[in-house]
This record gives C-alpha cells, structure tokens and sequence, in this order.
C-alpha cells in the first residue's frame, strides 16, 4: 500500500446484517488484493474499533476506530436492526453528516440508506432500500424519490441499494465505476457471482 492509496470503508455496528457487509466486503477485497495496480485499498472501521455482534450472531473486527481510520474515498454503511437505534443517535448523525462533507462516495446497503435519510443526506435525491422499510425510508424524508423497484440507485455522489443481497451488485456497480466495467466483470467471475435461484 502506498501514500496514495485510495481507501474505501465498510463500516461495521452492533447488530449489523451479516451479508450487508460481508458481501462487499468479498467483492472489494478480491478486488483491491487482486488488483492492487488499480490503487485501492478496502477495510472495516467501528465507532471504537475492536469486535462488533452481527445480526445473527457472527462476531466481526473493525480494522479502525473513527479516530483511526484513514481518510476515506468511499464510505458503505450497511444496514440491519443496528441502524434503528442510530435513526435518533445525534452523535451518530453528526459523524455521518462529516463523512458527508468529507468522503467524495458514500454507499449504503439495506437500511444503511435510513441513517442516510436521517442525516439529512437523501433530500431531494432518488433512493432505495430493503423493501419491508420502503415506507420508513419516506417517513423519514418526504422529498426523497423512493426507487422501490430498483436494486441499486446511483445518484453520482451517493449510490442507496435494496437488502442484504443487494449489497453485492452495488460493490460490483463500484468496481466497475471505479476501475471499469472489465475490472468488475473480472471480479464477478473471480468470486463465481452468477445467481441461479432453484426457486
């Protein structure tokens, strides 16, 4: 990793949605290890760092707290029910309003977009989010375009995806926005990404 690495930040919470960031989280890393010529580098970051408990149980480490992590080019903040208490976290709010003013990306997966919502960060803006909280996600921001049809929303500076799964397609959509459509159609085949639902 050089001084110029570009970084991008998953960030990880008590009662996050396991695949919400792990799902990138395989996508970005097979990426930014297999790749390095392209420059990025991808890591967790938690308000404290250290061990978070995931939605279902998985115990997850951050890499970095806030006060570590390096400068971000990309924030993903995943969803899960970690993220309702956070809706009314003031302090919580304010750190994603800086991230705003400071990371040129941020992405969320699932209910990430709610935080986002919250924040003030979606007004006027197309975006979408797991479909059971479609509805929360109005509630929280009439002005929002709530896209609830779509699997992911890119709106330049901001990219929203629908649930869990949804997370996946959104990281290869920032793969291939980041290092081109070649580079992400790579790693699709390199982690054998092709769903064939039996049902």
């Amino acid at each position: 990793m050089t001084s110029d690495t570009r970084h991008i930040g998953i960030l990880l919470f008590e009662n996050v949605e396991e695949l919400d960031a792990i799902g990138p989280w395989e996508v970005l890393s097979f990426w930014t290890r297999g790749f390095p010529e392209d420059g990025y580098a991808v890591s967790c970051l938690s308000r404290s760092g250290g061990s978070v408990q995931c939605a279902k149980g998985l115990e997850v480490k951050a890499h970095h707290s806030y006060d570590d992590a390096p400068p971000l080019d990309v924030l993903l903040y995943p969803g899960g029910r970690g993220t309702r208490p956070q809706l009314r976290d003031d302090d919580q709010l304010d750190w994603v309003r800086q991230q705003r003013s400071e990371v040129p990306l941020m992405t969320s997966v699932c209910t990430g977009s709610l935080v986002y919502a919250a924040a003030g960060l979606l007004s006027q803006r197309p975006a979408t989010t797991h479909w059971g909280s479609l509805d929360r996600l109005a509630e929280l921001d009439p002005t929002i375009q709530v896209r609830a049809d779509e699997r992911f929303v890119d709106d330049g500076d901001i990219i929203t995806a629908a649930g869990i799964s949804a997370g996946i397609d959104m990281a290869l959509h920032l793969v291939s926005r980041l290092a081109g459509a070649d580079r992400a159609r790579e790693v699709r085949r390199g982690i054998q990404y092709d769903p064939a639902p039996p049902v």
